[in-house]
Order: C-alpha cells, then structure tokens, then sequence
C-alpha cells in the first residue's frame, strides 16, 4: 500500500471541525511517510480562529511542519489548482457540515470549498472525511448526494457518540489512505461503520 501513494500530489483542505483538526496531523504524516508530497489548504476560520481546542496559529504551525508546505489560506491561492492541475487527489479533513452543504449544492465561496470545485473540473478525485453534528439531521440529504456524486469519495463514517449526540457522524480518520487509493481507482471503500 505505501507504493500507492509515491510521488503523489495530494491537496489536504481543513474545515472548521475544531475538535477534530488535530486528529489530522498524524494523517498528515503518514501520507508523507508514505511517499506523497501533501499541500495544506485552510478555510478562513480554520486559519484565524483560536478555540477550546486549540490556537490556529498552533495548528497552522503543527499542519506546516507536517505537511512540509506553508498552507494555501486565500481564494487567490487556490483558484488555480484546477486550471494548473496541482493535484492527484484533494482530501477534505475534516468536513463540516456547512462544507458539506455547499460542496453538495455547488457553493464555492470558501478557500477549501472553491478548491473543491477547481479540482473537480480535471474530473480528479476528492475525498471527504466528515466530521458534523448535523450529519443523521440538517446534513443527511447533502451527504447523501456527494455520495452519489461523481468524483467525490468519502472517508467511512459512523456515529461518534451515539446516546449524546445522536446526529453527529465523524469519519474513521485512520481510514484515510484506505479511501485515497481506491479513489485513485474510481472506488468507494464501503463508506458506512456499523
């Protein structure tokens, strides 16, 4: 599986998921570990927003020195990711809810989401690890329909906390390079946890 991925351009776009954006540097890590050269892509409040969880100036630092790259923070900056074919692939780690809303009805005014659609126009893959507490509620319909869509490939997810937050779906963020190869090979891995 390591092979898979060398050599590969992969964009890793960040949404507001703020308890989980950490969760995303490990992964960061094994895909560079794994031969892939990854470009971070951080949505407006990903990239200026300090939380409970954390700073964005530690994320951005930790997301950099995992990465290897300085993130894309602007629309400028990732408008041309279609039209200079960047990237193999573009993950979206982690997925709100709202980012899953516009993606699935063609909103693109965000940094990550605009990456989505300028990547989608190669007809290259993207892979979605969802991470909202409004995915079984508000944000089924929306997922529902990328997973019929063409191109677009997600993470497996399940319920993160089922008797407390009984809407919230999170992706199996270890699942990852699983989805990443079988997207490159026009796959979905099964995409729902039990």
């Amino acid at each position: 599986m390591d092979n898979a991925l060398d050599g590969l351009k992969i964009g890793f776009g960040v949404t507001g998921s703020f308890c989980t954006i950490f969760k995303i540097i490990p992964v960061i890590r094994r895909l560079r570990g794994c031969g892939a050269a990854v470009f971070p892509i951080l949505s407006e409040n990903t990239s200026a927003t300090d939380t409970r969880f954390g700073s964005s100036a530690d994320f951005t630092a930790q997301i950099t020195e995992a990465s290897g790259s300085t993130p894309m923070t602007s629309i400028t900056q990732v408008e041309p990711i279609g039209p200079k074919q960047l990237f193999d692939v573009l993950v979206v780690a982690p997925c709100t809810g709202n980012s899953i809303a516009k993606i699935a009805n063609g909103i693109s005014d965000t940094t990550v989401t605009l990456a989505v659609k300028s990547h989608l126009r190669n007809n290259r893959p993207v892979v979605i690890a969802v991470s909202t507490n409004d995915g079984l509620s508000g944000n089924a319909k929306n997922i529902g329909v990328l997973l019929s869509r063409k191109n677009i490939y997600l993470v497996p997810l399940g319920q993160d906390d089922f008797m407390d937050k009984e809407n919230s779906l999170v992706s199996d963020f270890d699942r990852v390079e699983d989805t990443v190869i079988s997207a490159l090979n026009g796959r979905q891995i099964q995409p729902i946890l039990i």
